[in-house]
C-alpha cells in the first residue's frame, strides 16, 4: 500500500505491494507481516487480479459489478456481461452471451476500435480502412459502410445524447457524421491547432484517442501527446494540453462532479480542470500504461499496463469507494501513517530551453526526466554534473551569489534609519537606540538575535495607524512613565533632527552622538527617590486636576435651569411612551458599539481609563419622569428653605448676673 501527494490531492495505490501465496499457514502470515511493512500494508481488494497475458483495453459494466479487460477492444450492450461484442486482432468479431459464446464474423479489414450506436442498432468499425463498416444487429447484415476521406481511422465514438459518430483519422482530422442521413457533417483539423509555440512535432500527429461529453463537449487526444478540448460550435479548440512527454494519448475520460479531464500515456495519467486547464493532480504508475477506466460514481481508478498484473487506485477526491470496498473511506487515516510523497525535493525544474543549453534534448521521454507543467523535473545530481561539464566555473558564481544573498539579509535585518514612521515616531526611536545598544554589546556573539518590532510585520501596524498613538497626557502614561520627560530629552531632540532631515529630503542621515544622560547612565539610589518623588508629584497633579474637573461639572450642573416641554396628543391616540415600540427595536437591532456610542452621547454611559492600562465603564440607570420630577422638587424646596432661613446667634446664652437660684 503505497500513499502518493501531488497538489495535496492523495491517491492511494491499492495493487502495490507484496502479496502471500494462499498455500501459506496462517501462522506463517502473521510472521511475515510483523517483519515486513510492505506485505501488514497491503490490502488485496480483488484477488489475483492478473490476466493470463498483457490487455489493452480495460471497461467496467454499467452496473458497476464487472471488470472487463481484453487485448483489443470490447462493447458492453447492456448494463452487465450479458451481452458482450469482442474486437479481436484477427479481424474477426465475437458475441457473447451470458451463457458463453453466440456468434463470430469477421469484417474486411483489420479493425482498431468499434462504437454502438444504440437507436439504430449498428455497430460502427474503423482500421486500417478509409471505410467506416456498418454491421447491424436487428437485421444481422452488414449495411453500406461510410466513405472517410482518411487512408486509415484510429479510433471513433458515439455521442449519447444526439448520436453524432465521429471518428479520428491518421492524418490528424476528426469526422463527423449523421448516422440519420449517412453524411458527413463536419471536419476538424485537430494536427494544425495542436501544434503551439512551445510545442516540439518531428512527426504529423495523428488522432489516438477521443471522447464525447454531453451534447457540445469533445476532447481529441494525438499521437504527439496533446490534448486538446473542442466545442463543437466552433472548429478552434477551447484549450490545448501538452504530457511533455511526446507519447501517444491512450485515453481520455470526463469526471463530471469536479469538471476534470482525465488524460493518460504510456507513462502518466494527468487529471486538469476542464475550464482552466490548471492540473489537478497526477499519476505515474510502476509499469506502462495501455488502458484508464474510471469507476462509475466513485473515486476509484483502474489501469490495464504492460504487465498482467492489473492497476488499482482510489483517489478520495473524485467520490467515495465502491460498495464492495466502502471500507476503504475508514482506512484513510490508517493509509496515511507512513505517505510516499511525490514532492521532488531531490529534483531539479527545468525547462526546455534548459534542456537545450546544457544539451540534454535527447533525454527527453527517457527515465530521467519526469515531464511536469511546461518543463521536467531531473535529479539534481545529474544536473550538477552537467551543469559543472558545460560551465566549469559555475561553482564559483554559485559560491558568490551566496555570499551576496547573506550580505543582503544582514543589511535587511538593520535597522534603517533614514526614515521615522508617521505614528509613534519617539517609540520607534527608542527601539532603534535599543537596537543599537544591543549591536554595540559584548553579549551580542552569546545571544541569540531576535526579530526587531520595526521590522516585524505583525506590529507594523502601529506605526501606522493613528489609532495606536501613544497618549503621553493619559494617567497610566504619567502614572507608569514619571521620568520620561528626564530620561527623553536626548529621544527628543533625536527627533527633532529627523524631522528637519525629512523635510529637506535627504537620503542618508547621520545619527547625532553625545555623551549618555545622567538619568540614564546613573543606576544609584538617588534615581530610586526621585522616581517615588516624580511619581508622588504626578500623583498629587492629577487629584487637583479631577478637582477642578468636579467643580466645573457642579458648577454647570447649577447653571442649568430645567424647563417644562409640553407634547400635544392627536386625537384618537392613547399615550403610552415617547419611545415607541419601533425605536427600541431599532436600537436593539444595532451592535454593541452603535449602542455604547449612544449611551454616552446621552450620558447614561462614561468610559474612562484606569491606572493599570484597562478601561472602567460606568453606567447611569434610567429615571422615570415620576422620579425626574421629585428630586426637581426637592431641589426647590432646599432653595427656599436657603432664601426663608433665618440666623439663630442672638439665642446664644449670656452668663448670669443675679443671684443662683436655690
Amino acid at each position: 500500500m503505497q500513499v502518493s501527494s501531488l497538489n495535496e490531492v492523495k491517491i492511494y495505490s491499492l495493487s502495490c505491494g507484496k502479496s502471500l501465496p494462499e498455500w501459506l499457514s496462517d501462522r506463517k502470515k502473521r510472521a511475515l507481516q510483523k517483519k515486513d511493512v510492505n506485505v501488514r500494508r497491503r490490502i488485496e481488494l480483488i484477488q489475483d487480479f492478473e490476466m493470463p497475458t498483457v490487455c489493452t483495453t480495460i471497461k467496467v459494466s454499467k452496473d458497476g459489478q464487472y471488470i472487463l479487460a481484453t487485448v483489443v477492444t470490447f462493447e458492453t450492450l447492456s448494463d452487465d456481461y450479458s451481452k458482450v461484442v469482442f474486437l479481436h486482432n484477427d479481424r474477426y468479431i465475437e458475441f457473447h452471451s451470458q451463457s458463453g459464446f453466440y456468434y463470430k464474423t469477421r469484417i474486411p479489414k483489420f479493425g482498431r476500435d468499434f462504437s454502438y450506436h444504440y437507436p439504430s442498432c449498428d455497430l460502427y468499425f474503423v482500421g486500417a480502412s478509409s471505410e467506416v463498416y456498418r454491421l447491424n444487429l436487428e437485421q444481422g447484415r452488414f449495411l453500406n459502410p461510410l466513405q472517410t476521406d482518411a487512408a486509415e481511422n484510429n479510433v471513433c465514438d458515439v455521442n449519447s445524447v444526439h448520436g453524432l459518430f465521429a471518428a479520428g483519422t491518421i492524418e490528424g482530422r476528426v469526422e463527423c457524421w449523421d448516422p440519420r442521413t449517412r453524411g458527413r457533417v463536419g471536419l476538424l483539423d485537430c494536427a494544425l491547432s495542436s501544434v503551439t509555440a512551445d510545442s516540439e512535432i518531428n512527426s504529423l500527429p495523428t488522432i489516438s484517442a477521443l471522447k464525447f461529453n454531453g451534447a457540445l463537449t469533445m476532447a481529441v487526444g494525438t499521437s504527439t501527446g496533446q490534448v486538446l478540448l473542442y466545442d463543437l460550435r466552433s472548429d478552434k479548440p477551447l484549450l490545448v494540453k501538452d504530457h511533455q512527454y511526446g507519447l501517444p494519448i491512450k485515453s481520455v475520460h470526463f469526471q463530471d462532479s469536479l469538471d476534470l479531464i482525465l488524460s493518460a500515456d504510456s507513462r502518466i495519467i494527468k487529471m486538469w480542470n476542464k475550464n482552466s486547464g490548471k492540473i489537478f493532480t497526477s499519476l505515474e504508475p510502476e509499469h506502462d500504461i495501455n488502458d484508464v477506466c474510471l469507476y462509475p460514481n466513485s473515486g476509484m481508478l483502474l489501469t490495464a499496463n504492460e504487465t498482467p498484473k492489473m492497476g488499482i487506485y482510489y483517489i478520495p477526491v473524485l467520490g467515495p469507494a465502491p460498495r464492495w470496498c466502502s471500507f476503504l473511506d475508514n482506512l484513510t487515516e490508517e493509509l496515511e501513517e507512513n505517505p510516499e510523497s511525490t514532492v521532488y525535493d531531490d529534483y531539479k525544474f527545468v525547462t526546455k530551453k534548459d534542456l537545450e543549453n546544457l544539451g540534454l534534448t535527447h533525454l527527453i521521454g527517457s527515465p530521467f526526466l519526469r515531464a511536469y507543467m511546461h518543463g521536467f523535473f531531473m535529479d539534481i545530481r545529474l544536473y550538477h554534473k552537467v551543469k559543472l561539464m558545460v560551465n566549469p566555473f559555475a561553482f564559483e558564481e554559485y559560491r558568490k551569489d551566496k555570499i551576496r544573498q547573506k550580505i543582503e539579509e544582514t543589511r535587511a535585518q538593520r535597522v534603517q534609519l533614514k526614515k521615522l514612521p508617521k505614528v509613534n515616531k519617539e517609540l520607534a526611536l527608542k527601539l532603534i537606540e535599543e537596537e543599537e545598544e544591543k549591536q554595540k554589546s559584548t553579549w551580542k556573539k552569546k545571544v541569540k538575535s531576535l526579530p526587531n518590532i520595526l521590522t516585524d510585520d505583525r506590529f507594523k501596524v502601529m506605526f501606522e495607524n493613528p489609532d495606536f498613538q501613544v497618549d503621553e497626557e493619559s494617567e497610566e502614561f504619567r502614572l507608569l512613565n514619571p521620568l520620561v520627560s528626564k530620561l527623553c530629552e536626548k529621544r527628543k531632540k533625536k527627533l527633532r533632527l529627523f524631522e528637519q532631515q525629512e523635510l529637506h529630503e535627504k537620503e542618508e542621515e547621520e545619527e547625532p552622538e553625545g555623551k549618555p544622560s545622567d538619568a540614564e547612565s546613573s543606576e544609584s539610589s538617588d534615581d530610586e527617590k526621585a522616581w517615588v518623588a516624580e511619581v508622588r508629584k504626578q500623583r498629587r497633579l492629577l487629584q487637583q486636576e479631577e478637582k477642578v474637573k468636579r467643580q466645573e461639572r457642579l458648577r454647570e450642573d447649577r447653571q442649568t435651569v430645567l424647563k417644562p416641554q409640553f407634547y400635544e396628543i392627536k386625537a384618537g391616540e392613547e399615550f403610552r411612551s415617547f419611545r415607541d415600540s419601533a425605536t427600541k427595536q431599532k436600537l436593539m437591532n444595532k451592535t454593541l458599539e452603535d449602542r455604547l456610542k449612544l449611551e454616552a452621547k446621552n450620558g447614561t454611559l462614561s468610559v474612562s481609563d484606569t491606572t493599570v492600562g484597562s478601561k472602567q465603564l460606568t453606567f447611569t440607570l434610567k429615571k422615570s419622569e415620576q422620579q425626574k420630577q421629585q428630586q426637581e422638587a426637592e431641589k426647590l424646596h432646599r432653595q427656599e428653605r436657603k432664601t426663608l432661613r433665618r440666623s439663630a446667634g442672638h439665642l446664644r446664652s449670656r452668663p448670669w448676673r443675679g443671684r443662683p437660684f436655690h
